[in-house]
């Protein structure tokens, strides 16, 4: 029998133990039909990237499925009319993967370190790929500006008179 990956996503205001019945009726419609569902996982509640249906998150659940063209069929068009399901996705695959999808490996997320206070992992230094900077705060490559006169202090403005701070302006 072919081999599927499926994923679905619930709507978010469902209970995981909802989420659980809904992966229990649907791998029944794949039984009744001849196939079974070899593994699956339920990845939690997440956010989507955009709105769907009104809805910021969902439930993800994925299964591994061995079973026939037309139970796959007959269990996608049960989750075309079920209000609970938002989105799915079905791929057929050569073989299963042995180990946890890549959803669920927390070691991957270990190994690649914490993240900095603006959500970088520091792989670039503490300016980004900006270069270093001068001891005046400007760009090496962009001259040393000392070409500049000195203008000297600022002359006082004609339109404001010196006021005593001490005596509150009067």
């Amino acid at each position: 029998m072919p081999l599927y990956e499926h994923v679905f996503m619930a709507r978010q205001d469902a209970s995981s133990a909802q989420v659980e019945q809904l992966t229990k009726e649907f791998s029944d419609i794949l039984a009744e039909a001849g196939g079974k569902v070899a593994r699956s996982e339920y990845w939690g509640l997440k956010t989507l990237a955009y709105k769907i249906k009104k809805s910021r998150k969902a439930h993800y659940t994925m299964l591994n499925i061995d079973a026939p063209s037309a139970a796959v069929d007959e269990m996608e068009r049960r989750m075309r009319i079920s209000t609970d399901i938002i989105r799915f996705m079905t791929v057929r695959v050569e073989e299963h993967e042995s180990e946890q999808s890549v959803m669920m490996r927390k070691q991957d997320r270990d190994e690649r370190g914490p993240r900095g206070p603006r959500g970088d992992r520091g792989d670039r230094g503490d300016r980004g790929d900006r270069g270093p900077r001068g001891p005046r705060g400007d760009r090496p490559d962009r001259g040393d500006r000392g070409d500049r006169p000195d203008r000297g202090p600022r002359p006082p403005r004609p339109d404001r008179e010196a006021r005593d701070t001490n005596t509150g302006g009067e």
